[in-house]
Formats: C-alpha cells, structure tokens, sequence
C-alpha cells in the first residue's frame, strides 16, 4: 500500500515537473533553482514534492481537487500562495510561511478565517467565494493592506478590523451587512481608500439598498477614493459629503440641549449613590431601605418554604429506602433457603392482591380514624410470604385438631379459620430484623417488646384501627414532648401491616380478673377481647356499628398463625390550611379556594415588591472580561489598587489574567456561569470570595490562596467531597467560614464531620458555629479513614478458603464475620502475608493506602467509603475478588495487573464509561458488577471473554447497538439491564437481547425460556437493520457509507432507519439471501446498483395480502400458464398492466439491476415499468415466459434475460420505441423472431441455444441496421452450414458473428458463395414444371420471389424467368435508379440463390455442393461438437 502511494506520489512530481517545463530527472539528482510553480484544472490531487523546490517564492494551484493545505513546511521563502477553486475546508498549514505576503485562497469551502497567526508580513488576503460568518483571526496581521471577504456570510463588521490599520482595501460585496450604525465601525481605518460593499460581481448587501447609502459611507470616510468600484475622489463628491455633515449637525443640533440635560440627571444620580446631599428627593434613601427590608421579607418566606420542601423530600426519600431496603433481605432468605421461603410481590392482576386490598378497605373504620385527619387508606404495595416450613407446621396442627374431632364438625372447625392483622409494639417502629424474623421462624421467641403477654400469646386483632391508633397515638405524644416541629401528617402517614392466617379453635371471651395466659384457659386455644372492653382503649366510644364487632385476639399457641402477607400503606389525610407542599392529600371543602389561590397570591406579592419605588433599571450583563472593563468597575486605573471587585450576576464564564490583581481582598462572582474556579489562582492577599449559585463542578486549579478566611460555594454542582476537600486542605489554609450547601454531594451524610476535621482552622461551616465537641469528634472521625495496622488487623481473615454459603454477599465479608484476625493476634515478620480477606466497608475512607505486603490478599471489599480512585491495590497479585460499591469512583483503573481478579463489584459509584483495555488482562474474570452508575456505551466489554455474569443495571445504557458489544462474550449466561434507557426504548428489547445474545440463560432476573428464544429468531431473524451494520462497521455513521455488501445471510427484510443517514449509498449487494421484495430498500434515495441475485424476489413492493380469493385453477395458471386452467382472460390482463403503468415512480437513482435466479415467471407482478431510469437490466436464470411489463423502462440500454422459457414475443414486448442497445436471450426457447423490429437502436444480440430453425427468422433481423454483434451457435440452425454466410450477407454492419469478428474476406467469401450457387442453380432448373404430386422424383416449382431491397437495371428482368417478379414500387424506381446494381455489394445471382434456399428442392448435385461450407464455418462447428458453452459462462460487464 505503501509502496503504490509512493508511486503515486511521484507520478504527481512528473506531472508538476512537466506542466512547469522542468525535468524530473534533474531535479531529483541536482535540486532545482526555481522560484515559481503553477498547476492549472487537474493533475495535482495533493500539495506534494515542493521539498524539492527549496528556493519557492510563488506557488499558484488554481481548479485543483486539494481538501486541505499541507506539505509547505519546507516553502520557508514563500511570499505568494494561490489556492483558488479548490475544496479547502480549512486554513492550515501555513505556520512555517513567516515571509509570506499574498494569499490567495477565494472559490473554496472555508468557514473560518484562523490559523493565519503567524503571517506577520501577510500583506494581501483573498478570502471571498466561500463560506465565512465571521471576520475575526486577524488581529496579528498589522501589515495587512488589501483584504477581500466578498460573496461569503458575513453579517456584521464591528471591532474586528481595528488591529489592522494599514488597511487600504476593502471588499466586503455579496454579504448580508445591514446596518449603517456596523459601517461606522470603518471610520477607524484611516488608511482605507477603496471600499466594496455593492460590487456588481457579487450580490448586493442589504445596507446598500438603503436610502442615502453612498452619502452615509462618504460623510463617514471622506477619504476614500473608490467607492464600489467608482472614482470618488472629484472634488464636487467631496463638497457633497460636507454638505451632508453640515446638515446632519443641524438636524442633532436640537438633541444636544436634551442630551446636556440628560447627562446632568446622571450626574446627579451618581452623587446620590455616593452619599452626597439630594435636595430634590429626600426621601429616596427612605424608599430604599423600605424595598430591601420587603424583598428580604420574600427571602425569608421562601427559605422557609424551601426547608419545608427539603423536610418532606428527606421524608420521602427515607420511606422509599425503608420500603426498598425489604427487597435485599427476601431474596437473601430466599437463596439461604433454596426457595423454600419466597416472596411474591402483587399486582393488580392477581386475585390474592385484590382480595387484600379489599380485606384491609373493609377493616377501615373512617369514623376511628376521623381525629387525626385521616380520611382514607391506599395500599401501595402487597408481599405474598410462602414459607413451606411455617406453612408445614400449621397445616399439621391444623390436621390434628380435624382429627379428633368427627368428620361432622371439620366444616366448623374450617370456619375458625381467619384473617388478622398482627398488632406490633406500638411504642417501637416495626424494625426490619424483627419482621424477618417472624417472616423466617414465626412468632416463637421473637418479641422483645415491653407488651406483656407476648410471651403468651401472638397478639391479633381484626380492625385496622385497633392495630394502628396505639401507635399514631403514641407518635403524637412524643413528638408533642420533645416539641420536635414537623408536618404532623408525616409523622405516621405510612405503616406496614402484617396479615396473618390463623386458627383461632376453642375461643372464648377473656374474663377480667383473670390475666391471659394458657395456664388461666387450658383448654382453650384464644380469646378475644371486644373493643369496648378494652380498658385502656384511646379510641373511647363510637356511634358506628362496626366498633361492635372489632376485637383484639390472643392466639396461644404460635405455630397456629401463620404470616402469609405483608402490606405497605399509605393514610389519605386533610391538609393543614397554613401547608403549602403535601404529597397524596386531600383538601377540607371549606379550604380550598383559599388553599388553591395561596401560591398565585405569593407571586403576586413578590412581584409588588419588584415593583415597589425606587425602580432601578437592570444593567447589561458582561458576557466576558478585560482589562478596560475591569478598570472601569473599580474606578482606577492601577491594577495594585483594587481592593474590591463585584462581579454579581453577570453571565461571564471565565476571569482571565485575574492574578495580576495582586492587592484585591474581596472578590464576589456570585450568579454568574462559572463550571470551575481555575482562573482563581495566586491571589495572595485575597480575604473573601463569594462564588454561589454557579455551575462549578470541580475545585482543581484552585490555588494560591493562602490568606483567604471567607470562601462560599453554595448552589454550585460539587459531588466528590474527597477531592474538593483536598484541594482546600493544600490550598486555603486559613479559611474561617465555608458554605457548601446546595451542592449534589454524593456522601452528605459524613460531609460535614469531613470538612470539619480536615479544615482544622475552621469556626463556620454552613453558617453554623463549629464547637469544640465538634471538632474533637471530627479530628477523631479523620483519623479512623486512615488504613493502620490495627484497622487490618481488625477488619481481616487468614481463612485459605472461601466457606461453601448461600449468600450474595463478598467473600471478605463473610469470612471476617466468621473468623476475624483480631487486634490482639500474635504478631510476627510476616502477619502481613497470612492475611487472605480484608473487609473495610464503611470505615469512610478517602484513599486505599498500606496494602503493599499483603501480597497473600485473596478478597477485599471497600464498600461505602470516600474513594475517589482505584488505586493502592498493585501489589496485591493475587486479589481474586473486589468490591468497591458505594463510592465515588468515577474511572476503572490500576488493576491490570490483577489478573488473577475473578469477581469485581463497583455499584453505586459515578462510572460514565468502560475505557477500551480496561479488560483486556482479565483472563479469569467471571463476574462483573456494574450497577447504579452512569454507563453510557460498553464497547469495553467487548475483549472480556471469559465473563459469565454481568449485572449493569440503572445505567444510562440507551442505544441497541451496545448489545453487539457483547455478542464475542461466548461464555456469558446472566446479563441484567434492567433500569437502562435502552429496556424502554428498544421494541421488544428483551426478544432482542435473547436473539444477538443467543448463549443467555437468564435476562434481567428471569430466566429464559426456548418459546422466547423462537420468537426472538422469529422476530429478528433475517432483518437487516442500522444496528447490524453499525455491529460490522464499528460505529454507526452511516453518512459516509457508499456501499452496502451483504451477501450469504439470510436476510428476509431490509430495515434502515433513519434512511436520511444512508443518503450516499449507492451500491446494494444482497446476493444470496431469502428477500422477496425490495423491502426498505425503496427508500434508498441514491442507489444506483442494485444486485439481488439468487433471491425470491416476487416483487418491488412487499406483498400485502395473499391471493385467497383465486381458485386452485388458477393458482395452478400462475404456475405453470401452459396448463391453460383458470385463465382470466384478456380484460384482467389488461387491468393489471394498466394497474402497474400507473402507479407512480420510485427509486429514481436506480440505472443497474441484478434479478438472476429469483424464480421470477411474471415480470408484470414485478413492477418493473415504477423504475422509470433503469439502465441495465438481469434477469437471467428465472421462470419468465413473456417479455412484458417494461414499456415505460424508456432508457433501458441492456436487457439480460437468458436461461429462461420464453418461446415467443407478444405484441407488447417491444411495442414502444425503446433505447435498447443490447439483449441477451441465450438459453430460451424461441422459435420465432418476430415482434424484434421496433428495437431500431439494438446493436448487440445474443440468441444461443434456442430452437430457431427455420432461415425465415434470421431474415427477421433484415430490419435492425444497427445491430454489429450476434450470436446464434446451439440453434438448430445452426446444422445448415451456410448460416454465417446467409447472415453475413443479410447484415452488412454486422462486426461480431458468434463471438468470430466478421472482416472483408468473410464478405467477399459469402457474396461469391451465393454467386456459385446461383450459377449451378441455373443449370439444374428445368423450363416446364412438373406436377408437385407426382410420384416420380421431380423439380419442385419454387414460388414467386418478391424483391423490395435490391432493384436492377433496365432490361434485365428476362434473366429472371416469370417467377421472379418486381414490386410496383421497385418498377418505380427502375429507371430513376439505373446502374445502381453495379454499385451494391450484393449481385442479383446472390440474391436469387438466397431466395431459391427457401423450400426448393435442388439436384442432387447442388445439395452436394452445399456440404463445402466455408472455413469459419468449419471452425465453429468443430467447436460446438466439442464442447456446449453455456451462455451464462460468457464474459458479461460487470455493472456492480
């Protein structure tokens, strides 16, 4: 490849050489002297071998095809550059050109004038015809003196040119320049003495259309001498241009006393702001101080409504982990106990569910509930417990009572069978490890609780109320004590029921002086407590009947109740009239107008305050800052003096060469649109920085700032407290105060304990007050993220092997549970290398340190830590497992030399991407966790073959393609996605899953199926779609794609969206597949080839509906015509073809199609006549029998439709004039060639191996002039030796007859042979005709010969005999034409023995004579004795 490009690189140097007059030679051996070069239209693809032109001083390229600017490095005395009508995008490579003085690069594609820095001396720039917005990168360019923009996008001039003050020429033509006020920007040019603006080459620009247009310009440049191409240095133009100034100073001589006036109200607003006397509005200070304290008013009322929203957002958040938190536990209990413990959430689907619900609606007593603001209940959530074991029990109690008693009394014994709700301490919240604990092993010895009587029995009632005022009693009582100020309606809004089936058997009523217990009632299995006996009831009495049938039962013994469902709830309350934010209420009816209208109502207040006297108008923001406007803030014109600098609410986003301010203290940059504070930096003096509420991400290149005391960076985007803490300990080191609230932290739980005890100097953090308490804890807190020996010693295992448990928790975990190393093991030289697990989950820390001698490590987990970076683990070789959850890890690195790592866990960290080789070292990497982070692609996945399960999880995971990352993992049989964009964006994700990644055994938890697997190959089996091609390509930019090849794949349909991306494919090869149309094809805007050989195409369009309606008659007709049942007859015929002739156009791009061997038998079913550019068109190797359906294929230049059955033409075949230069009909079976006539244009005919025998059919081709090529070997023809003289003699431009070149000799011959035959004819043909039905041998009568081609001489007809007879029209023509016989290459005797071949029987003598066939003859016959050449084996142009 090298080598060609080198080859080619010197063909270029030889054209340049050649087109500039010098030898190549030469040059290459001695170097050249030239100092100018041109390359004119075409032969210099690339700017290349001017190395060998060290002294170049002028270069001119003009109408070249150069895309970029290259290869001038060694043109260092270049001073004249021509790139002209090119197709440069970009000006570069011109760094080494210092000398450079003229650039000419007008008629190109340039967007943008930069790169020309350097160009000190550049004196001349030609930049016009092309596509420049905007004027800028000349800055640097002083010498500039001649500039031309014109015919490109400029819109506006402004300050741009300023630099540039030698400027003498100006072309700015062609542009959209519409201001006079930006033509002004010109007067700074005081060099400028020819300006364009309405050349007439160019478009007008929109200023020049303005009235007064050329006065403005003159009145502003009075020293221009060239206006738009016009002299305007006359004297009488310049007199006209002071008139115009004399006359605009009288018209704004009335606005100067107003503008005076104006000027002097300023002034006194300026004094007023200084705090000078204001005599004319005393009260304005007043007015003043009166808007600030309202505005700070709405302030606080708004902060108060955001701590407010804050409270129940922290409410929510807590209760969504306290339902969620259940979920890990169940499936944990489930795997401990191999499924014989299962939980199964609910839907609304499922009757259990249903019946739930309805039970717990039931239960609800509105009026018991009515005095804490509770209206109603909604059920969020029901868990269906099965646990065999518990159910085993039960079930066996429960028999044992149906046992002894008679088989009358089991069905009353079954109606003691109910639903409770389990009554929960009310004074302690239902603990999670509490309620697994009965949800495993029941009620046995699982109460710790201050109720008595638990020990005796599980307490049960069977009313909502009853299980539920306890404890909403209780809450509001303690926080009424502890005057704890929160939403009252949170405080027991959301509760957990547990519904139970028991079997309550032998129950009484409990007695009151007794107390309950099995030793009181021995015989009994429960009692039962109505709630109206209950003494210590808070609900008092009710008027509702259904307080009458609420008890509180006592089951004695435990095996007997049997948790079956668990229930989260949710109480619908009244909202308070004064809350604003409530989630899932309703309103008093008496409240609601009011309540509704309270947020309108603020806003409106607020906006009176903004509009409250005195109003000020708001400045113009600074989008950027420079020195001029720096100095203008702080009024003065050091930079040592600023002291001060207010920045507040601008929209700046950088503050350059900010350090040169050594003196300034207090800086405010607060509301600006600041991502980072890295032009902050050296600012040694600097006291107070205020930069809240701005976008700042990250604090790196903060530094220098050693006596700043005040820093806030509250409302910013700070995540990573490790990091921004660091940079603060090293680079603040006396910061007083520090506000970061507002800030997405991701670890705020340990934030403030961090920065307290790392920023030792602090006295303020959040504008709370550090104490001395707290800072003593946080030093503490500092000093236990450290990794010591006695944390390791603490927190590890020596175990070698891993215990054989159920569980999904980390090995290290496990095993230091198990066995721990222990602070007070015995130590010796080589502790370190015994330790085998270490296990360092939430011990806060910031860095991973001290592990370099645990060579031995097999397992570690640091979960739910600071770590910011994968880092400290190199020297542990042998880690076999690590997990790294819940940090803020943000990159996978430093583990390449892990690799021996089998499992690796980084779940809920800020992972953005897998980098490439992450990887690629990985050999026994079985196991990859990669959940809740912020995953985008996993194109690093696609070398981690030896993985089997990948769990990713809530990941932002959107596009299919990334599933063809994963199609090389062979060995991979767990995938889980669940959570990713792309579950709900990609239709039916998980059949497509299942059919790219065909060795899956379970997809997002749920295992998979062999009924899903068929449908997913039966969904996307044989789509060609975008994601395929992106999965070979490697990336799916599909707009420079020019060629689809797709051979051999099974493809049934073609789905490529968006079609507007493959807009420059012009080449589809889909050989080999099982289309049977075009599919999506036809959207294809550009395609030009299209090769869908081998296919079963039946036709353009996909068929919509099939062909019920036809009988298997003629069903069978569509198959095979010749059966001649269930024809249609003519009228259906006709309707189809007008049918298709109708329908409008499509694939107007398409010239050249490929339909060999689709099995195609009915080219009007095809549609061929909608592809009106069609070129060439193949159809060999198909069922066609007819050639129709092509009659608006007017261009159509070749036709291939050889190997098929077609015996005839009909009258439609060719019945339009066509442009058809070549058609190929080999391997047919014809017998005719009528219906040919209408081709005059055919030149090339090929007609092989069909069944013409019959001459009369070659003298059908008399008509076609135009044909030069023929082929008719393997006819039956053929077998009368004299058909190549007969159609050489027939055709006189025929140039190629059966692939042997006709020439001069072969005519010579053919016209001598049928003289011969002509003369010997004469000898044998008797004067009287005998009787044909004799039955003697005899001369049969030849018929009558009818010429219309060849017309004889005067007195020349007694030769021919009375058979012989001439057309009036050749009689005609017979004495206009004398002597013409003589001139036409045919002789008459020729002639008359051609015609005498038809049907004649001839002596025996003249048919021997026959048998001397001509040499070429001779030739082509001993070729077809030898061998039958296919026609499909012959060379054909390959149009692909």
């Amino acid at each position: 490849m090298i080598e060609c490009e080198d080859l080619n690189q010197e063909e270029i140097i030889k054209e340049l050489c050649l087109c500039n007059g010098l030898s190549y030679e030469m040059i290459g051996q001695k170097g050249s002297d030239t100092s100018k070069l041109e390359m004119f239209f075409s032969g210099y693809p690339r700017i290349v071998g001017l190395s060998l032109f060290p002294n170049l001083t002028s270069l001119t390229i003009v109408a070249q095809d150069i895309k970029e600017i290259s290869g001038l490095e060694t043109c260092l005395q270049l001073k004249e550059l021509w790139i002209a009508e090119c197709c440069i995008e970009k000006i570069g490579g011109l760094q080494e050109c210092r000398n450079l003085e003229k650039l000419y690069l007008y008629y190109n594609k340039i967007s943008k004038i930069e790169n020309l820095e350097k160009l000190f001396r550049l004196e001349v720039l030609w930049l016009n015809h092309n596509a420049i917005k905007n004027i800028e990168g000349l800055q640097t360019l002083k010498n500039l003196s001649d500039l031309n923009l014109a015919g490109n996008l400029i819109s506006s001039i402004g300050r741009c040119l300023d630099p540039n003050e030698k400027l003498e020429r100006l072309n700015l033509s062609g542009n959209q320049i519409c201001s006079f006020k930006d033509l002004t920007n010109l007067t700074r040019l005081r060099h400028l003495k020819d300006l364009c603006l309405n050349d007439p080459q160019y478009k007008t620009n929109p200023v020049c259309l303005l009235c007064n247009y050329s006065t403005h310009v003159l009145y502003h440049l009075p020293y221009l001498q060239r206006l738009d191409t016009f002299d305007v240095s006359a004297k009488q133009i310049k007199e006209l241009a002071d008139l115009e100034r004399e006359l605009a100073e009288l018209k704004g001589s009335g606005k100067v006393h107003n503008d005076r006036s104006n000027n002097n109200k300023v002034t006194e607003l300026e004094k007023s702001k200084n705090g000078e006397t204001v005599t004319e509005e005393p009260s304005l200070q007043q007015k003043i101080v009166t808007k600030l304290n309202a505005l700070n008013e709405r302030v606080t009322f708004w902060n108060k409504k955001i701590d407010e929203i804050e409270a129940i957002y922290r409410i929510e958040v807590k209760q969504k982990k306290k339902s969620h938190s259940l979920l890990i536990p169940f499936l944990l209990i489930e795997l401990e106990t191999v499924g014989n413990i299962h939980f199964e959430e609910g839907t609304r689907s499922d009757d259990w569910f249903n019946s739930c619900y309805e039970l717990i609606l039931s239960r609800f007593c509105t009026w018991d509930f009515r005095t804490y603001g509770i209206t109603g209940v909604k059920v969020k959530r029901v868990i269906k417990v099965n646990n065999r074991i518990l159910r085993l029990k039960f079930e066996e109690k429960f028999q044992k009572f149906l046992d002894n008693e008679d088989m009358q009394d089991s069905e009353s014994y079954r109606k003691m069978l109910e639903c409770l709700f389990y009554v929960f301490d009310p004074e302690v919240t239902v603990k999670k490890k509490h309620l697994l604990q009965i949800l495993e092993k029941g009620f046995k010895d699982s109460e710790t609780s201050k109720l008595p009587l638990r020990k005796e029995a599980v307490i049960l009632a069977n009313s909502l109320s009853m299980c539920e005022c306890p404890r909403i009693e209780f809450l509001q009582q303690k926080y009424k004590d502890e005057k704890i100020n929160s939403f009252e309606h949170e405080l027991f809004r959301h509760g957990i029921l547990l519904i139970t089936k028991v079997f309550l058997g032998q129950s009484v009523q409990a007695r009151d002086q007794d107390s309950i217990s099995q030793a009181n009632y021995p015989m009994l299995n429960s009692v039962f407590i109505p709630r109206k006996y209950l003494l210590n009831s808070i609900m008092g009495q009710r008027n509702c009947d259904c307080s009458v049938r609420q008890c509180k039962w006592f089951v004695f013994d435990h095996d007997l109740v049997l948790p079956e469902y668990i229930v989260e709830f949710e109480y619908i309350t009244v909202v308070k009239a004064h809350s604003l934010f409530s989630f899932n209420v309703i309103l008093e009816e008496s409240k609601k107008s009011s309540e509704r209208s309270l947020l309108s109502q603020d806003l409106k207040f607020d906006d009176e305050v903004i509009k409250m006297d005195p109003r000020i108008k708001p400045r113009p923001k600074l989008i950027s800052l420079d020195d001029k406007t720096i100095l203008s803030l702080a009024k003065t014109s050091i930079y040592s003096h600023i002291v001060s600098l207010n920045l507040h609410g601008n929209s700046l986003s950088k503050l350059r060469d900010l350090s040169k301010l050594t003196g300034l203290r207090k800086l405010n940059i607060s509301f600006n649109e600041f991502t980072c504070l890295d032009d902050i930096y050296h600012l040694y003096n600097l006291e107070y920085l205020d930069a809240s509420h701005n976008h700042v991400i990250t604090l790196e290149g903060f530094r220098g700032l050693m006596k700043l005391k005040h820093l806030d960076l509250s409302w910013n985007q700070l995540k990573k407290s490790g990091d921004e803490i660091n940079v603060l300990c090293k680079h603040t080191t006396s910061l007083l105060t520090l506000d970061i609230r507002h800030n997405p932290w991701q670890k705020p739980a340990t934030l403030r304990m961090s920065v307290i005890g790392r920023l030792k100097t602090l006295t303020h953090l959040d504008g709370v007050l550090v104490s001395e308490e707290e800072a003593t804890a946080a030093t503490k807190f500092i000093a236990g993220t450290k990794i010591t020996q006695f944390s390791l010693l603490r927190h590890s295992s020596t175990k070698e092997e891993r215990p054989r448990i159920l569980s999904i928790w980390p090995s290290a975990k496990i095993l230091t549970q198990i066995s721990k190393s222990g602070p007070h093991s015995h130590l010796n030289g080589n502790w370190y290398l015994k330790i085998t697990a270490l296990n360092l989950d939430g011990q806060h820390l910031f860095e991973i340190t001290n592990l370099e001698k645990l060579e031995n490590l097999k397992w570690a987990s640091f979960s739910n830590n600071n770590l910011t970076k994968m880092e400290g683990l190199e020297s542990c070789v042998n880690l076999e497992e690590l997990t790294l959850d819940g940090n803020c890890i943000s990159k996978i690195e430093g583990i390449s030399k892990l690799t021996k790592l089998t499992h690796l866990s980084i779940n809920n960290n800020l992972l953005t991407g897998l980098e490439k080789h992450t990887f690629d070292n990985m050999l026994h990497l079985h196991s990859l966790s990669l959940e809740n982070n912020r995953i985008t692609s996993l194109s690093g996945l696609q070398k981690a073959f030896t993985l089997i399960e990948l769990y990713i999880s809530n990941n932002y995971i959107a596009l299919n393609q990334e599933i063809y990352n994963l199609k090389g993992l062979c060995n991979l049989v767990i995938l889980d996605m669940y959570g990713n964009i792309i579950v709900w964006n990609q239709e039916n994700y998980r059949l497509f899953v299942i059919f790219h990644l065909p060795e899956l055994k379970a997809l997002d938890g749920i295992s998979i199926e062999p009924s899903e697997t068929e449908c997913a190959k039966d969904l996307f089996g044989g789509r060609l779609t975008s994601d395929m091609i992106a999965e070979r390509q490697g990336h799916s930019n599909f707009t420079q794609m020019q060629e689809l090849n797709w051979t051999s794949s099974s493809i049934r349909t073609v789905d490529l969206v968006p079609v507007d991306q493959f807009r420059n494919v012009c080449n589809v090869n889909l050989q080999n597949n099982n289309l049977t149309s075009f599919s999506g094809l036809i959207y294809l805007p550009n395609v030009k080839v299209l090769c869908l050989n081998y296919n079963h195409i039946e036709s353009i369009m996909p068929r919509l509906k099939p062909q019920t309606h036809l009988t298997n008659r003629q069903l069978l007709y569509q198959k095979v015509p010749s059966s001649g049942y269930g024809q249609q007859g003519t009228a259906k015929i006709n309707r189809d073809i007008m049918s298709s002739e109708n329908l409008p156009p499509i694939m107007h791009s398409l010239e050249v199609l490929h339909l060999g061997y689709n099995g195609i038998c009915n080219l009007i079913q095809l549609q061929l006549n909608r592809l009106r550019n069609l070129k060439f068109l193949f159809l060999q190797g198909n069922e066609i029998s007819q050639v129709e359906g092509l009659d608006n294929l007017e261009v159509l230049q070749e036709l291939v439709v050889d190997h098929n059955r077609i015996r005839a033409f009909n009258d439609s075949a060719f019945a339009k004039p066509s442009s058809l230069l070549a058609l190929h009909l080999e391997e047919n079976r014809l017998r005719e060639l009528s219906k040919l006539q209408p081709l005059v244009k055919l030149e090339k005919l090929f007609l092989g191996y069909n069944k013409i025998q019959d001459m009369t059919e070659l003298e059908k081709l008399d008509g076609i002039s135009s044909l030069r090529e023929l082929t008719v070997y393997g006819n039956p023809i053929c077998r009368k030796m004299l058909h190549r003289h007969v159609l050489i003699f027939r055709l006189p431009n025929l140039q190629m007859l059966d692939g042997i070149p006709v020439n001069s000799d072969d005519r010579a011959k053919a016209e001598f042979h049928f003289s011969e035959l002509q003369a010997k004819k004469n000898l044998f043909i008797p004067v009287t005709n005998s009787p044909v039905d004799g039955g003697s041998f005899g001369q049969v009568k030849a018929p009558p010969i009818k010429i219309t081609n060849v017309i004889p001489p005067g007195g020349f007809s007694h030769y021919l005999g009375s058979d012989f007879t001439l057309t009036p029209e050749v009689e005609d023509k017979q004495n206009k034409n004398a002597g013409i016989l003589m001139s036409n290459p045919r002789s008459i005797h020729a002639e008359i023995a051609f015609r005498q071949l038809r049907g004649i029987n001839l002596s025996p003598s003249l048919l021997s004579h026959q048998n001397m066939a001509s040499p070429s003859a001779q030739m082509y016959q001993g070729n077809q004795d030898e061998e039958r050449i296919p026609g499909s084996h012959f060379p054909r142009s390959n149009r692909m």
